[in-house]
């Protein structure tokens, strides 16, 4: 009988890592999900475990864990972070230092845990969570941007360097989904009066997309596609209806696809 695969997928106390985890849990998988408070986050068919995205030796001792246990971790899914919202302005460099310190570092941290293991199996799977965020920036996210995009670049750079030692890495690009993401959202302390208009806009506007965006089903159905692919590709949008703004970009002049940003952002 063939081995389980084992996956650890980072987030999964809520939205989309959970409904993942859920689903790879119930199709054969061996999942381990994690999060900085596993005890309000029990599931009765994959295991959660403890773990700060943030700190070293957190991350350490969650592969450990799951190796030790298992003897493998053949699929890593990324999906820990949050939103910081507020314009650049108001953000100050400590919460900028922050937001990219559990979205992108927090990455960084654990694939570089887990990528030893896989290198010597010769065999693994990649899946980084970014963002339609990560290919326009979004106003008065410009750090929750910037944390994407980095993910972008590192990413495909990772992809190049690992894809002839049998570990292939995946980009899940989403849109608008309806998870707590807008509702969990940090906001910048300083608040500057000058941005107070055009912010509400678009932070309505920001609120109504995740509320009538895709279920976090639909998006894991997606993660399991590419788990179950013998081939899978670099990148993966699955961006709803911002999918034809991201498709405009390259066919218009620049001021006409500002314009049309504009439009679609509130500002």
């Amino acid at each position: 009988m063939d081995r389980r695969k084992v996956v650890l997928i980072t987030g999964a106390s809520s939205g989309l890592g959970r409904a993942a985890a859920g689903l790879l849990a119930s199709s054969g998988y061996v999942v381990y999900g994690t999060s900085r408070n596993p005890a309000s986050s029990f599931s009765d068919n994959f295991n959660m475990l403890k773990l700060d995205v943030r700190g070293d030796d957190s991350v350490k001792a969650c592969i450990s864990e799951v190796i030790n246990k298992e003897g493998s971790i053949d699929l890593l899914v990324c999906n820990a972070g949050y939103v910081l919202s507020g314009a650049v302005e108001e953000v100050s460099m400590s919460e900028a230092k922050e937001q990219m310190e559990t979205n992108f570092f927090g990455v960084a941290r654990v694939v570089s845990a887990v990528l030893p293991h896989m290198r010597e199996n010769r065999a693994g799977r990649i899946i980084i969570i970014s963002s339609v965020a990560g290919m326009i920036g979004l106003p008065y996210h410009a750090y929750y941007s910037a944390s994407k995009y980095a993910l972008e670049g590192y990413a495909e750079a990772l992809s190049r360097e690992v894809h002839d030692k049998g570990i292939c890495v995946s980009l899940v690009q989403p849109g608008f989904f309806r998870t707590n993401i807008a509702g969990a959202a940090a906001l910048a302390e300083k608040v500057v009066m000058a941005y107070h208009k055009q912010k509400g806009r678009a932070m309505d506007i920001f609120h109504d997309s995740v509320a009538s965006g895709k279920t976090p089903e639909e998006l894991a159905l997606l993660i399991k596609r590419i788990a179950d692919s013998d081939s899978p590709k670099l990148r993966y949008m699955n961006a709803g209806s911002a999918r034809w703004i991201l498709m405009l970009r390259p066919l218009i002049p620049q001021r006409m696809f500002e314009y049309v940003l504009s439009r679609c952002t509130g500002i």
